[in-house]
């Protein structure tokens, strides 16, 4: 495989990613490197590390928010699995009750089919069928992107082992008095029925403020109530004003007649009505409102549902039962004005909740559902506060708290035909009962007449148990089922880690610490790391309406998967948006081929190399001072990575990679070829390094220098990572000063016009070792392109000069002709000066100043000051040549 590619690449100054990462990638699973034992050689007793993926839904397709996460991922499975951990990072799939019920129910309709004609069991064989066939598309992309979860172990919040957990769970929790069943006002989507709090999204709306005269009993007078929604009041209980308010002391405890229908509801008193809002008196609609609510409990108001499960007004509402209640409104506001019930109608805006999975306007709604009492959370939360989780980064905690300090109950019920069932069992003689298995008759009276609870739990319940349900927990026959045994859940729980978005903290993370703790008495993970999102290059969230949106399959086809994560990572700083650009993707590109070049550079001196731990007592000087440069890198990249600080580690590796090994390094070497043999292996020990960020062409050069195959050598993934450790004090330094002295002599050279020509004479004011000269000289002159350089230790007269901090550098110019470099710089100072002129008078024009946008003012308040300094290092170039 590998000697097919390298034959096709002999001709190439570019590396081609495409030649290599599917190859690559077959054999790595073939292998089976990503499963817990892939490592076995270099395991090391009692080290365990265990990482979920955070299970994206069955519906789903791979972009740009899953590319950063499995990337992060990827990075620190990869870094444990090289240092010796039994590793487990675990694959999976959501079932995704809503999204993946209406997409079945879409396909469905296509053919003229409604569910409701196929009945529940067919209807949840086709979704099977679909999640057969269609479903974990997501789990197939993933593998462009070269992540290495354990494969052979997927699971799928439906299947077989997860279900019995799921029952376990909901039995032990119903059975202990946390799971309660209860007639609650919730949140309702007409589509989808229950949710809870954080499933509905709210925004902005334009609507309408609507004042309607509700006459007194018996009176021709009237109040005026304001609402924004006036198809509820069919369902209105009560009109309250504050008690405070003196315009309508003297009503309170009368009644007011309903438009149209003729109910008779009481005027109350609260403290919760606004005086300033509307007229000051309010409609209470304890069925439909949730403060409402709040409100009917404190006076014992009836609880009166005006509409049902579909939205669809009943007999209450009269000549308009049956309309959908938003349908409707137009149509009763219009029958209100046509009888004079309508004082005035405003322009109003409000926030109204959405269905965050179909769209659909949420209704708050009395229904009977199933919850979860928030006490279970409690102890989760006392350990999060006593420091046994961890956020990354650590201001996450505040808002973990300030959410769980107003936590309620959790709706965990939904009107859904797939998804976990309800194991809650109905018996004709009232009895009810919970049970993890599917009963043949009533435990108390042994009636068969039972039934089973239709609603299904809420996918965020079955996803809350995902750090121990894939470890086999609730499983009786756990020692039978190839993909678990009795020892993952001591060796793999706790998890080590969760890596997700910060956008589901509520809705899956503190839920998995509350049940993780509940059942363990343990939080399922110490280290809790939220990324940000994945924006564009302005800052702008992506969307399909800005045709901004990046499809990480498109950017690994243009420009490889180590690319798109190398740049994902390096932008990753935490806490921080990651602005995804072209340009970085470029320069990530053009790093995957800087290091190609670097390979091919090396392999023109030598057929292999060997790895740096067999090399034996470094010899050269250049050696010596990579290595030390190396060893420093791998103390900072290890920490960054324990650390988490991605950004940081990437940072450092680019560092050392481009800039301290490919340009210095692989340029220094020209000077003296016998350290490209201690340079090879130096690089080689750098891919190891490199590997969790770019898996695909570190291992493809790791073996081009080896002078091996990956299916004879076996796969770097599994090898250790580098803990080189090397410190030359003396020999560091001399490189320094190396370095210095070239950087201080091109830059001279560069004022004068003969940066790329090379120059008789350079002198260094530096007080070095004699016995240091030679190799300081011989770097330098090959380097900075100079015959001959003389050390001195005072300053050079005739010469034009630059100063460091460690040294100072002269070049003579009695036999340079510095009279057209003089006259360049001063047809640029003149330039210059005008464009500092010109800027200067617009922002001294108080009438531009005043009118200009301030993105304009601070555009040319930057340029004045780039164009200050451009004249100020003129002016002293001029100077040092004029003297």
């Amino acid at each position: 495989m590998q000697d097919n590619q390298e034959k096709k690449e002999t001709t190439k100054n570019t590396y081609d990613p495409k030649a290599i990462e599917e190859a690559f990638y077959a054999f790595w699973e073939k292998q089976g490197y990503f499963e817990i034992d892939g490592n076995k050689a270099i395991q090391k007793e009692g080290k365990n590390f265990s990482i979920m993926l955070p299970p994206p839904n069955v519906t789903g397709s791979l972009h740009i928010g899953h590319a950063l996460n499995h990337t992060l991922i990827d990075i620190i499975t990869r870094y444990k699995r090289m240092n010796g951990y039994k590793t487990l990072w675990q694959p999976g799939l959501d079932h995704a009750g809503i999204a993946t019920q209406n997409v079945v129910e879409k396909k469905l309709l296509e053919q003229g089919i409604k569910k409701e004609e196929l009945g529940r069991e067919e209807f949840v064989k086709k979704v099977w069928e679909w999640k057969e066939q269609s479903g974990g598309m997501i789990l197939k992309q993933m593998r462009k992107l070269g992540s290495s979860p354990a494969w052979s172990r997927t699971r799928f919040t439906m299947d077989e082992g997860l279900q019995e957990c799921v029952k376990e769970a909901f039995v032990k929790l119903y059975n202990e008095g946390y799971i309660i069943q209860g007639k609650y006002l919730v949140n309702w989507c007409t589509h989808d029925g229950a949710l809870s709090d954080i499933e509905v999204e709210y925004k902005e709306n334009n609507g309408k403020l609507y004042h309607l005269r509700y006459f007194l009993e018996d009176s021709k007078d009237y109040i005026v109530v304001a609402t924004t929604r006036p198809e509820t009041y069919f369902g209105d209980s009560a009109v309250m004003v504050n008690p405070d308010d003196t315009r309508y002391s003297s009503l309170i405890g009368k009644k007011v007649v309903l438009p149209i229908i003729n109910r008779s509801i009481p005027i109350i008193a609260d403290s919760y009505v606004d005086m300033e809002f509307g007229s000051g008196a309010v409609k209470v609609t304890p069925a439909h409102d949730v403060n409402d609510y709040e409100v009917g409990k404190r006076h014992n108001l009836e609880q009166i549902v005006a509409f049902d499960k579909f939205g669809i007004l009943n007999e209450l509402a009269g000549e308009f039962q049956g309309l959908e209640r938003l349908e409707a409104r137009e149509t009763i506001v219009q029958k209100l004005q046509e009888l004079g019930f309508v004082e005035k109608i405003e322009d109003y805006k409000n926030q109204v909740g959405h269905c965050y999975r179909c769209g659909n306007v949420v209704e708050p709604y009395i229904s009977k559902q199933w919850f979860l009492k928030k006490e279970v959370a409690k102890k989760a939360i006392e350990k999060i506060n006593a420091n046994e989780g961890n956020f990354f980064p650590p201001q996450w905690k505040n808002n973990y708290n300030a959410w769980m300090r107003e936590l309620r109950d959790w709706c965990i019920s939904r009107q859904l035909w797939w998804g976990h069932q309800i194991p809650v069992f109905y018996c004709e003689c009232n009895h009810q009962w919970a049970s993890t298995s599917t009963p043949h008759s009533c435990p108390k009276c042994q009636s068969n007449n039972i039934k089973q609870d239709p609603d299904v739990l809420d996918t965020w319940f079955s996803s809350a148990l995902w750090p121990f349900s894939t470890l086999g927990f609730g499983n009786k026959e756990i020692g039978k089922n190839t993909l678990w045994n009795e020892e993952d859940l001591k060796e793999f729980y706790p998890n080590s880690l969760m890596i997700t978005g910060f956008d589901i903290l509520f809705f899956w993370v503190a839920r998995m610490l509350m049940m993780g703790e509940y059942f363990f008495n343990k939080l399922p993970f110490p280290d809790i790391y939220l990324h940000a999102l994945v924006r564009d290059e302005f800052g702008q969230k992506m969307s399909k309406s800005k045709g901004n949106v990046v499809d990480p399959l498109e950017v690994i086809e243009k420009y490889s998967a180590d690319v798109l994560r190398f740049t994902l990572a390096i932008l990753c700083a935490q806490g921080r948006d990651v602005k995804l650009s072209t340009n970085q993707l470029e320069i990530s590109k053009n790093f995957t081929n800087k290091l190609y070049n670097a390979c091919n550079f090396l392999l023109l001196n030598a057929q292999n190399f060997k790895d740096l731990k067999d090399l034996g007592e470094l010899k050269t000087p250049l050696g010596k001072y990579l290595a030390e440069l190396l060893s420093n890198t791998i103390c900072e990249v290890r920490q960054n990575i324990d650390n988490y600080r991605f950004n940081d580690a990437a940072s450092t590796l680019y560092r050392f990679l481009w800039g301290e090994f490919c340009d210095w390094g692989i340029e220094l070497s020209k000077a003296d070829k016998q350290s490209i043999e201690e340079l090879g292996a130096i690089f080689k020990e750098a891919m190891l390094l490199l590997h969790p960020f770019m898996p695909f062409i570190s291992e493809y050069l790791w073996h081009k220098l080896n002078g091996t195959t990956l299916e004879e050598c076996g796969s770097i993934m599994v090898k250790e990572y580098p803990t080189f450790s090397y410190a030359n004090a003396n020999n560091f330094k001399i490189f320094e000063l190396i370095l210095d002295s070239i950087i201080s002599i091109r830059r001279l050279k560069a004022s004068i016009d003969l940066a790329n020509q090379k120059i008789p004479l350079a002198y260094v004011n530096l007080a070095l070792e004699d016995n240091l000269k030679p190799l300081f000289k011989s770097y330098v002159c090959k380097l900075a392109k100079v015959e001959e350089l003389e050390f001195v230790s005072y300053k050079q007269e005739k010469c034009i000069a630059d100063i460091t901090e460690k040294l100072e550098s002269y070049i003579p110019t009695t036999s340079i002709d510095l009279s057209p470099i003089i006259a360049k710089l001063e047809k640029q100072l003149e330039k210059t000066q005008k464009e500092v002129t010109k800027l200067e008078n617009m922002l001294n024009n108080e009438k531009f100043v005043a009118n200009a946008p301030k993105n304009v003012l601070e555009t040319n308040q930057e340029a004045l000051k780039e164009q200050k300094e451009k004249l100020d290092k003129i002016n002293k170039e001029l100077k040092t040549l004029k003297a």
